[in-house]
């Protein structure tokens, strides 16, 4: 005994202290029917004051006798797998790394196992608050270990797939079930995200369901948080502090402190479930950006790559949600780092909306799609807006062709002709966000070049599609026509106001007559990006409304002169009539999810199409 050179004034003794034999022996003891030291050894895992010298001392018995742990021992594995490891010292972190390394080598059983005990540190601790007597659980936000903590989970999760090449097949069914409730706080979903994310850096076959696995829940968050719900929501937040702030007036000299609090105050959306999708939106958009670029120049080829995984989600998830506000804007930036991606992106939509192999409400969806990334993507050069122009007019023309000589009377009908008007659409919406860049620099160039498009063709056609595009899209396509002499639609629209608009057909089954305002389920995908935080990376490359610049061109409404001086789009104020049940594409979520009643994108009808 070394007790002599030992200072016991100040060296407290080490907590080391165990009952029972070793894990070995206890391990014998148990398969001959004595219990009592097995059940004793998982009491001493389980203690929550356990101290590190202990952690490693039970590591390494539990390595030596690695084969012996078979299914049978589940119970006291998974005992194991839970002793205190992250945050811990060195010394703890590559002994437990040592043991997960030698337990899933020797007993591939408890590969699950040892996966979800890594992902389930994908989060922050849970911590209890008593507010006014109520404990509530909640993440713990002010955790300053939280980098290094997640950091040794993807070493850990690393060395498991290094010792265990099925790692990945195994790990995405617990990366699904371990995914937060949408409703739970901000930081909570932005860590789990993010340590997803990060998942596919070092397992790359895992990327595109990791990001379907992402853009699913990030789409519920989207389609329950509506355009109106945000803006009244930031409404609010505006009034409350003003009225804080003319409490506070006169009491303090505050300009100095506020003006320096503002400057580094970070922008929140007021909308809680907004917010919580704000700070999804940033981490995804931060992943898209460092997985293209490397030393702030763009890897193509990685780009490429990262394109056709979101392309595939595009199609699979948010094609066919409607209502869907912001998550879309994922493509909308990784087009933007390159003219090939967005005309990609484009030739994408095409080729889905010319398809007749595909539902009809997904090629309307894709003229959707077509129309509001020309009129918005500031980064999409006016050749190449005219080049799209060409193949949907040229397009345009041919079903008009094929009507003409069916030798049927053509008519005006959303149900058979669905994709044909969404076309249309595209076409006018497009021509009112960029009919001024076309004009610029040689106005004869630019207006020969639209009446080349034949547009008074395609207005005077008996399937006439003025009368069931949005109307506020028809009068300011009307105005601007009109204005340069390309096209006179007035006539038209006058006729169309007199006649009452067709039975509009319920998506719950039947016939409802009434009155529909947007009786084309018009969706502009790009409309208006209202979240705060992400937002900051969408405003340099967004075409906003220049309502200013065309306001002789718009019919001044009864009841709009008191529109909102902020609103960016000349679609605001727009909303259906009709009370038709609002649903979503078969492939998508829950069939009374709604879309918003928003800017350009009125609560909307979809027939289904099985």
């Amino acid at each position: 005994m070394e007790v002599a050179g030992r200072d016991f004034l100040n060296t407290p003794p080490v907590k080391t202290v165990r009952f029972g034999g070793s894990v070995a022996d206890t391990l014998t003891k148990h398969k001959q029917g004595d219990s009592s030291d097995y059940e004793l050894l998982k009491h001493q895992l389980a203690d929550p004051d356990i101290k590190d010298a202990q952690i490693i001392n039970w590591l390494q018995e539990f390595r030596s006798c690695v084969t012996q742990l078979t299914k049978d021992h589940e119970q006291l594995i998974y005992t194991v797998l839970r002793l205190p490891w992250v945050g811990r010292s060195q010394a703890v972190l590559e002994e437990y790394m040592s043991f997960l390394s030698n337990l899933v080598s020797a007993q591939t059983v408890y590969l699950c196992a040892c996966l979800k005990t890594v992902v389930s540190h994908f989060t922050p601790k849970r911590v209890t608050i008593c507010e006014g007597g109520v404990d509530i659980s909640d993440s713990d936000d002010e955790d300053e270990d939280l980098p290094r903590n997640f950091s040794q989970c993807h070493e850990a999760l690393q060395l498991i797939t290094r010792y265990a090449p099925s790692t990945s097949h195994f790990l995405m069914p617990i990366l699904q079930e371990n995914f937060p409730f949408v409703q739970k706080s901000s930081r909570t979903l932005e860590c789990y995200v993010h340590n997803l994310l990060r998942v596919t850096m070092y397992i790359p076959a895992l990327r595109r369901d990791v990001l379907e696995l992402i853009v699913g829940k990030m789409l519920k968050l989207d389609v329950s948080a509506s355009r109106s719900d945000i803006e009244e929501a930031e409404e609010n937040a505006v009034q409350t502090q003003q009225v804080d702030e003319q409490t506070e007036e006169g009491l303090f000299d505050m300009d100095e402190d506020m003006s320096a609090d503002d400057s580094c105050r970070v922008a929140v959306t007021a909308h809680p479930v907004a917010e919580r999708l704000d700070a999804l939106m940033a981490v995804l958009m931060a992943y898209v950006k460092d997985v293209c670029h490397e030393n702030d120049s763009l890897h193509v080829e990685r780009t490429k790559e990262l394109y056709r995984d979101l392309l595939s989600v595009f199609d699979k998830l948010i094609l066919p949600t409607h209502g869907s506000c912001h998550v879309q804007y994922t493509l909308f930036y990784l087009c933007s780092f390159r003219l090939a991606l967005a005309e990609a992106f484009l030739d994408h939509l095409w080729k889905v909306l010319q398809s007749p192999s595909q539902p009809a409400i997904l090629r309307q969806a894709a003229a959707g799609y077509l129309g509001s990334f020309l009129a918005r993507a500031k980064f999409i050069p006016v050749l190449t807006v005219r080049a799209c122009l060409d193949l949907l007019l040229s397009w345009i023309h041919r079903y008009i062709d094929s009507q003409d000589s069916s030798g049927r009377q053509a008519c005006c009908d959303i149900s058979l002709h669905g994709p044909f008007y969404a076309a249309c659409q595209a076409v006018f919406y497009t021509l009112i966000f960029r009919h001024r860049a076309m004009l610029e620099g040689n106005m004869k160039k630019g207006l020969e070049y639209l009446q080349s498009l034949n547009l008074e063709r395609v207005v005077m056609c008996q399937l006439n599609p003025l009368k069931v595009c949005l109307p506020s899209v028809t009068s300011t396509f009307a105005a601007i026509t009109r204005k340069y002499q390309v096209v006179f639609c007035y006539t038209i629209i006058e006729r169309n106001n007199r006649t009452v608009l067709p039975v509009v057909r319920s998506s719950a089954g039947g016939d409802s007559v009434t009155t529909n305002t947007n009786p084309l389920d018009s969706f502009f995908p790009f409309d208006p990006f209202l979240l705060k935080r992400s937002g900051q990376l969408i405003e340099p490359l967004y075409q906003v409304w220049e309502e200013q610049a065309d306001k002789d061109l718009l019919p001044i409404k009864a009841g709009q002169q008191g529109s909102r001086e902020d609103e960016d789009d000349f679609l605001c104020g727009e909303t259906a009539q009709a009370e038709g049940i609002v649903g979503m594409t078969p492939s998508s979520y829950d069939s009374n999810l709604r879309s918003p009643s928003s800017m350009g994108s009125p609560p909307f009808t979809f027939q289904r199409q099985f």
